[in-house]
């Protein structure tokens, strides 16, 4: 098996991406390529520390995060796959600059919140739950937004907010 593929991450307006993704049923060989396939272009993409699945055209409740491989230092689990991921619990607010790489020229002032707990199932299917704050906990909900079509753009508090990204 093995797919050593780098798939090209959608950019708007890849209508694709405001699309509602679709539970993981079947826990097999095609879903283990997709989490590499998802892997690999995040690794490869410039200082991505998140993808979902529909950022590849998979229209999947699929995501990675991996905030070590990150600019900012943080507290963190490491590399992360979520498969069917529901945030639990949310608390506090944090305003902080995010990036997306399906957005590649923009960076915006988002507001998410401080601290979440996430449930998700891993490749086999088995259940996890888990407790992210800071950096971690908002790259989390940037990927999850993505499962629901929604991008950091529309999350946007103020259009002085969004700020295009020197060549």
């Amino acid at each position: 098996m093995g797919c050593k593929t780098l798939k090209k991450v959608l950019t708007l307006p890849d209508s694709r991406l405001r699309q509602q993704s679709k539970p993981v049923k079947v826990f097999d060989g095609a879903l283990k390529e997709i989490v590499e396939a998802m892997q690999l272009s995040m690794e490869q993409g410039p200082g991505g520390v998140g993808i979902a699945a529909p950022q590849l055209g998979e229209m999947l409740r699929i995501v990675t995060v991996d905030c070590s491989l990150g600019q900012y230092s943080c507290k963190n689990h490491g590399r992360l796959l979520m498969v069917n991921p529901e945030i639990t619990y949310q608390s506090g607010k944090a305003l902080g600059r995010e990036g997306c790489l399906s957005v590649p020229e923009w960076v915006a002032t988002v507001s998410r919140s401080k601290k979440v707990t996430v449930s998700y199932q891993d490749l086999l299917g088995e259940y996890h739950e888990l407790s992210a704050t800071g950096f971690e906990a908002r790259v989390i909900q940037h990927e999850l937004d993505h499962l629901d079509g929604v991008l950091f753009i529309d999350r946007v508090l103020s259009v002085h907010d969004l700020v295009r990204r020197m060549p």
